[in-house]
């Protein structure tokens, strides 16, 4: 009789313990990853647009803004998500948010666009920048290759950063022409009244840390929850999350008819990627770099910012084809993830 009575709990406990574990917690995880990134892009254009209204009322140069607080101010957004990262230990975040945006930024972030209007890469100067884009990207290679990015390192892809910046504003002051894009366009007004600059600025200064907290414990719970790296949610979800504003940006652009200044906007955004995010990322707190980015993804990066120099140099138009062909393969890359 006691055998007859306990082979019935012992058949429940053990189909019991077969049943997928309730899905409500990576919901709210999920919940709380959106939130975050929400957040954070809401956050970070307050901060953007307090800082340039700061600048302007303190009369600084529209090229000087332009290349360092809008620059600065709209990658915040991905700054603090790898600073946070690395802090809390996940380097794979940290370091697959830079790798994993940058591939999206040539493949989706062109190619989506593309869809809908030819996209003309002949804007002035794009050529030289790209050049700096290449080599950057090079260089970030050959850093990420040894497994560590260290604050040496770090510093190094700064300095490289405020060559480039300097570079740029040389080169806009000695040519003595009109900045040939308004950074308004895409920023829209900025405040100018003392009280509203301010309270733009704490929004933005007291929002984007709580925000980027929020968005990486989503993402840890969710990549514990698959039984994945943090590596693979920085390199996809996040990637992908961060890509969203110069996205809607290119879109715009591509409707209308200014292709050639969204993928300039590109450009500046990669090199930004990897010198001031990551760059600052590493003074800050060191990061690992897992295996898969140094065996796969470092050269899809390398692969799509040689593929948007061909564009650039063989002023190659990117129509439906390209877009096809693009978006086809960014749809192949993140399959890669599944195997």
């Amino acid at each position: 009789m006691g055998l007859g009575a306990t082979a019935p709990l012992t058949y429940m406990r053990a189909t019991a313990s077969l049943q997928p574990p309730v899905p409500f917690p990576m919901l709210l995880s999920t919940m709380l990853l959106l939130a975050g990134m929400a957040l954070l892009f809401w956050t970070g254009d307050f901060l953007v647009k307090g800082a340039v209204g700061l600048a302007e009322n303190l009369g600084i140069p529209q090229l000087v803004i332009g290349l360092t607080v809008v620059a600065f101010g709209t990658s915040a957004p991905e700054l603090f998500i790898s600073v946070q990262a690395a802090l809390a230990g996940q380097s794979g975040i940290a370091v697959g948010n830079v790798v994993g945006s940058n591939i999206a930024n040539v493949l989706l972030v062109i190619g989506l666009p593309a869809l809908l209007a030819p996209i003309l890469a002949d804007q002035a100067g794009l050529r030289r920048n790209m050049l700096a884009m290449i080599g950057l990207t090079v260089v970030f290679l050959w850093l990420l290759s040894n497994g560590v990015i260290g604050r040496l390192e770090g510093g190094l892809l700064f300095a490289g950063l405020c060559a480039f910046i300097g570079w740029q504003i040389y080169e806009g002051i000695t040519a003595d022409q009109p900045v040939d894009h308004d950074f308004h366009e895409e920023l829209g007004d900025a405040p100018h009244t003392g009280w509203k600059v301010a309270f733009y600025l704490v929004i933005g200064i007291v929002g984007l840390p709580l925000a980027a907290q929020l968005t990486i414990a989503g993402a840890v719970d969710i990549a514990e929850y698959f039984d994945i790296s943090d590596a693979v949610i920085g390199l996809t979800v996040i990637a992908i999350g961060t890509s969203l504003p110069e996205l809607a940006t290119t879109l715009m652009a591509a409707i209308r008819n200014s292709g050639s200044v969204a993928i300039g906007n590109i450009v500046g955004s990669n090199i930004f990627n990897l010198a001031a995010i990551m760059g600052l990322t590493a003074l800050i707190a060191p990061v690992t770099v897992a295996d898969r980015i140094i065996l796969v993804d470092m050269w899809v990066m390398l692969a799509t910012s040689l593929l948007l120099a061909a564009l650039a140099f063989a002023r190659i138009t990117s129509g439906k084809v390209m877009g096809v062909a693009m978006l086809a393969a960014f749809g192949a890359y993140i399959a890669s993830f599944l195997y």
